[in-house]
């Protein structure tokens, strides 16, 4: 009797040891997995950072190597053409041979192409400069692809906002940066090797992360449906749970390259059969977005005559609200019931009307107006866009879903500039009204075709 007391007792201690165990090793893994996301957002910064210190001179320096428009349109269109090609590719690829090994060749080889940049003294080694980046430059993408392993579908929304978020600070930031080492004696060159510089430190960073400790789960996930037996994440040696796993076993059964050629075969059934309207919607609202931004100083110059300088102030302040709109994106989520279907349709009618409103403002105040809100729509509909197709596309193709977005949105960097050009022709408010009407055709499209994913997705997260 004693002793079957004794031993019930030392049964009891024993469990609630291991419980308690497993408990402390669950809230370790979710404190190392929110400072590994801390770090993803850090990358972003720096990339769009270092990104954002030359983007803006590239025209100029262009100009300044003595090449005419029409040459200079095609150098400059060859960015996105090159873009168009590869992102789908690095995106799958990305899915196979893991997010570390991608991101770190990506970051590395577009660090080489603005190494390059920085000794174009003519338009051959310029050209050649932009080539690595055309073709690498897809970090965001797969650091999209990687917090969409990482979080749970719910939380993926308010993950990619606050992701969104935090390279949007390093955009605003970076053009003054550049803007004033370009005033020194060569300082193309000069913020050329920044940047480069930035990418280095950027891979120096992915290349420490914490790579054992990388599954993010929320409270509720933590444990089993009983309550009382704590999911311990599994360790991988560099690459994420969940996305990695599946990726490791694929490449032990054939050669990585083989795979990638299959996955691309299997993602184009998938493609033309549910994520077709997504992806055409996607183009439009680019294509739309783009008009808006392609002639708007040359725009404020012609109607109002607004100087570039205060032009250039009005686009860093609605950048900067685009960017704090990162932060609005999860209690917009939750007032819709995390339906970002309905969320993107209703920022979508709300960036058309803004863009004809803009097209027929009769003063400033209008502009300043439909500007702001402008900032917030787009920003949103960014994110609840990218949600969609990762919501339809599913989870081990995350990578290759956002490389064919991205190439979506290379074709209309492609397209956006040639018909800003015939619409400028006709009228200063040309490009914002033909975007606005690109726009009304993408509410159209989605207002007719019903949402992918209908399921709570509380009920599709809960734990086996």
């Amino acid at each position: 009797m004693a002793l079957g007391l004794h031993g019930g007792r030392g049964a009891s201690g024993q469990g609630l040891a291991l419980e308690t165990s497993a408990m402390a090793t669950a809230a370790s893994g979710a404190v190392g997995s929110r400072r590994f996301l801390l770090c993803l957002y850090l990358v972003g910064f720096l990339d769009l950072f270092g990104v954002s210190m030359v983007v803006p001179l590239l025209s100029l320096h262009v100009k300044s190597l003595g090449v005419s428009p029409v040459v200079a349109g095609v150098v400059g269109s060859s960015y996105g053409i090159l873009q168009f090609f590869s992102s789908t590719f690095v995106g799958c690829w990305s899915d196979v041979v893991g997010r570390r090994s991608s991101l770190l060749a990506c970051i590395l080889l577009s660090a080489l192409g603005y190494l390059l940049l920085g000794v174009s003294t003519n338009v051959f080694l310029f050209t050649l400069a932009r080539v690595p980046v055309g073709i690498f430059k897809h970090t965001l993408s797969i650091s999209r692809a990687l917090l969409s392993d990482l979080v749970t579908e719910k939380e993926r929304p308010l993950v990619l906002g606050q992701f969104n978020t935090a390279s949007g600070i390093g955009f605003i930031l970076g053009p003054m940066v550049g803007g004033y080492l370009t005033e020194l004696d060569g300082g193309f060159y000069v913020t050329a090797f920044i940047c480069c510089s930035v990418f280095l430190l950027n891979a120096g960073l992915v290349w420490v992360l914490p790579w054992r400790e990388t599954t993010l789960k929320s409270a509720e996930d933590a444990w089993s449906s009983d309550g009382k037996h704590a999911t311990v994440p599994r360790e991988s040696a560099g690459t994420p749970q969940g996305a990695a796993t599946p990726a490791k076993a694929r490449r032990s059964e054939q050669n990585p390259w083989l795979e990638v050629l299959s996955a691309l075969k299997d993602m184009k059934s998938l493609l033309f059969s549910a994520l077709w309207d997504i992806f055409l919607v996607r183009l439009l609202m680019g294509v739309a977005v783009m008009l808006y931004y392609s002639n708007f100083v040359l725009a404020l110059d012609e109607r109002f005559g607004v100087r570039p300088k205060t032009t250039g102030y009005l686009i860093s302040y609605t950048s900067a609200l685009g960017t704090l709109a990162g932060f609005a994106v999860g209690p917009i989520l939750r007032l819709y019931r995390h339906n970002s279907h309905r969320v993107l349709l209703h920022s979508s009618a709300l960036t058309c009307s803004l863009l004809l409103l803009y097209s027929v403002a009769g003063s400033m105040h209008v502009v300043v107006l439909s500007s702001t809100l402008l900032s917030f729509s787009t920003s949103i509909g960014r994110t609840c866009i990218t949600d969609l197709q990762l919501s339809a596309g599913g989870a081990q193709a995350s990578g290759t879903v956002i490389g064919v977005g991205q190439s979506v949105t290379a074709v209309a960097r492609v397209i956006a500039p040639l018909l800003s050009g015939v619409a400028q022709e006709l009228s200063p408010c040309g490009p914002p009204s033909l975007g606005a009407a690109l726009a009304l055709v993408a509410v159209l499209i989605m207002s007719q075709n019903k949402p992918h994913s209908t399921e709570p997705r509380s009920e599709k997260l809960k734990p086996e």
